[in-house]
């Protein structure tokens, strides 16, 4: 045995060569937000500080405020929920990780790459923790590389992807929530001792009812423009997992990523199991500066083509549904046209011969035209929209698959389902086992096919319309059964990332069923997303408002629709609803047919307003100032980024007796421009609530400190401001 001499040089050998030692930290920091970590006198690492960056980072390592571990294992000295929880090969439940070394790497201007090594104590187990700081956008991403180099395999039980801590005398969650037609629902409670979970065990379309984010507010429920404020979300589209835990010293652990509910995994010898990141912002200037970081961010990095200009389409689908053909929908296109829209979008029902798609019972994996509905197929009606300079786009729901196909006749043993056990539908449908490899590969050529066969698509709506009840694969071993969950979540991404590779152009809608596939980590690959299947504008209000705290306005799909509605059978003035849609990314599925001469000169104005101000609406930074949840007047406005331009949208989502007189007090522009105020799709037939307004000339400073005060009277009444700088 080596004396304990030779043991202590070996060590500082070792430390030397990581080029940290016991008691020295590592700073995680972007322009604004610090994470610092440590490493202790006995070689663990622990987080000692996150929040507001100060300047001298080195106060911070005099007196660290905190010490909680970095991530936590399942072993000898823990009793509380664990970020990792392994069975090594010999059966040892314990883990102990140990520092072993840090790598930063400079990725780009504004991206800074930390790698922390760790490793077991005295297996072969190590794990490497990832952070990506973004600098301008005060983004944390983090995720986590867990590698197996034992002799036999090891099964993972936990495996997280974070582990932050908190101490504060209070704490306040938020978590979104709700179901098909009624997405991103926001509620707050203040956590008490013990844990609370949100997550999902649905598989796929996992966001139905609960979606990947948090907002954890330290002290004080959380506010638009004060206080202590962390936002946080998943980029994963399988099943997700947050753990909020407070102990009994009061401390909040949080542990986020992939659900391990039934997904034990095997890691053989050699093999890396990654985590999904997630992706992390602190403000100590309330939720709005937590959505702009998300925002700005998601613009450059999260979503696909951020920064491009997005089309205003119009959908047959809530015109037609399935009955339609070529003759109806060359006279919707050549209204489209008319009318300035820039796209159509043909949706569900195109596809299947021996089993049409005349409803949603029948034709799903069966991608062929319908030769009844359309004799000269998809291609006629790209040219006919290039004759009138419209842009084509298409509906597909390539992971699906209807009983009544072809493709079931083929492959019974395709599709996601536990043996002897009957097959449960959900909308007529079943899902199709992408964990299979033959199954991946037929998703990807399914799209690839039709993209290859009618040159000239623009625009894919990627639909996906129901979750997993039985879960099974006939192509996984027994023992593998739990690897479904991630190993499906791991081929669908890989679809994505393929798809987009090849077709960068083509602009990809993420729709299933609505707002059941919303995350950053689909998202990469997605221009657009459909957050609701439910446009009625006054639903849609309160929709749009919970998904914009994490998703900004470049993505969302907003239409103006039929009314009454046809979920809701609400009805609500066209100003109503185009003001609403006008809020986001404009579309409509109300068609030129329906309306009176009237009505489609309120929408060609209104279309081409919106193509006014779009880049400021789409690209700018949203400021939320009266919530829906707490009054019955909303108002909220974008500010393009030079500051030139505001676009301020008031709604009036239920009458009072008498008027709503409520002063607006605008954010976020330069309070020493001036600006001049104008109204902007106002109903010719209707007088104006903003006279006294109405082509003047206000400074920044005083629009954000006196404000605007003026009436609203009716349900379902709206303003829309638009303000531009003046010399």
């Amino acid at each position: 045995m080596m004396n304990l001499k030779k043991i202590m040089f070996i060590l500082n050998i070792f430390l030397f060569t990581t080029g940290i030692y016991a008691n020295d930290f590592v700073p995680l920091t972007t322009d604004n937000v610090c994470l610092l970590l440590k490493v202790n006198d006995r070689n663990k690492l622990e987080q000692v500080y996150f929040g507001k960056k100060i300047s001298q980072i080195s106060e911070l390592e005099t007196l660290a405020p905190g010490n909680f571990s970095a991530y936590s294992t399942f072993g000898t000295n823990h009793v509380f929920e664990a970020a990792l929880r392994v069975t090594h090969a010999d059966g040892n439940t314990s883990t102990e990780l140990s520092y072993v070394s840090s790598k930063v790497e400079n990725k780009s201007g504004n991206i800074i790459h930390t790698i922390i090594s760790m490793k077991d104590d005295y297996y072969g187990l190590y794990v490497d923790l990832h952070y990506n700081a973004y600098q301008k956008e005060d983004i944390i991403e983090q995720w986590t590389e867990i590698k197996n180099n034992e002799n036999k395999s090891i099964m993972l039980a936990n495996f997280a992807s974070s582990d932050l801590s908190f101490f504060s005398q209070k704490y306040y969650i938020s978590q979104f929530h709700g179901d098909w037609s009624e997405e991103m629902n926001i509620s707050e409670d203040e956590l008490s001792a013990g844990i609370k979970v949100i997550d999902s065990k649905l598989g796929v379309r996992t966001n139905q009812y609960t979606h990947p984010c948090f907002l954890l507010a330290l002290d004080k429920p959380a506010e638009e423009q004060s206080g202590e404020v962390i936002g946080g979300t998943l980029a994963w589209p399988g099943n997700f997992q947050f753990s909020f835990e407070v102990d009994n010293a009061k401390k909040l652990r949080i542990l986020s990523g992939a659900n391990p509910y039934a997904s034990t995994y095997t890691l053989e010898k050699g093999q890396v199991f990654k985590t999904p990141a997630l992706l992390y912002t602190y403000s100590n200037e309330g939720t709005g500066k937590i959505s702009r970081n998300f925002h700005r961010w998601a613009r450059q990095y999260g979503i696909k083509n951020g920064n491009k200009e997005r089309s205003i389409l119009l959908n047959n689908w809530e015109a037609t549904y399935f009955d339609f053909d070529e003759a109806k929908l060359t006279q919707i296109i050549d209204d489209a046209s008319k009318m300035g829209f820039e796209l159509f979008l043909l949706d569900d029902g195109w596809f299947g011969n021996k089993y049409p798609r005349n409803g949603d019972n029948a034709g799903l994996g069966d991608w062929q035209t319908n030769k009844k509905k359309l004799p000269r197929g998809i291609p006629y009606l790209i040219e006919e929209c290039k004759k009138r300079n419209l842009k084509f786009g298409i509906w597909i729901e390539p992971e699906m698959v209807n009983p009544n196909s072809e493709l079931y006749e083929k492959h019974p043993d395709w599709v996601i389902a536990q043996p002897h056990r009957e097959r449960t539908l959900q909308r007529n449908q079943l899902i199709l086992d992408m964990s299979n490899p033959a199954v991946k590969d037929f998703v990807f050529n399914t799209i690839d096919n039709i993209l290859q066969d009618n040159p000239g698509i623009d625009y894919v709506k990627w639909d996906c319309n129901r979750f997993v009840h039985n879960p099974g694969s006939s192509y996984l071993f027994a023992g593998k059964q739990s690897h479904l969950w991630i190993d499906y979540t791991r081929a669908l991404l890989e679809v994505m990332e393929k798809v987009s590779a090849k077709y960068p152009d083509v602009t990809f809608m993420a729709c299933s069923g609505g707002g059941g596939r919303i995350d950053y980590g689909s998202m990469r690959y997605f221009d657009e997303y459909w957050i609701s299947d439910n446009n009625d504008p006054l639903q849609r209000i309160f929709t749009q408002w919970g998904t914009q705290y994490f998703f900004p306005a470049i993505g969302l799909a907003s239409h103006v629709a039929v009314s009454p509605n046809h979920i809701s059978g609400r009805s609500t003035p066209l100003k109503f609803r185009f003001d609403v849609a006008m809020s986001a990314k404009l579309g409509m599925d109300l068609q030129p047919v329906q309306m009176t001469e009237d009505e489609k000169a309120f929408s060609r104005n209104a279309i081409e307003t919106y193509k006014k101000i779009r880049k400021t609406v789409l690209m700018g930074d949203l400021y939320r100032i009266l919530s829906p949840y707490k009054g019955n007047r909303t108002a909220y406005m974008y500010v393009s980024e030079d500051k030139d331009e505001a676009i301020l949208f008031n709604f009036l989502v239920r009458k009072e007796v008498k008027s709503n007189q409520q002063t607006i007090l605008l954010q976020g522009l330069d309070p020493n421009k001036k600006y001049i105020i104008k109204e902007v799709n106002k109903d010719p037939d209707d007088w104006s609530r903003v006279s006294a307004y109405e082509g003047k000339v206000f400074s920044g400073e005083y629009l954000m400190t006196a404000g605007m005060t003026f009436g609203m009277y009716n349900e379902y009444e709206s303003v829309v401001l638009q303000l531009n700088s003046v010399e």
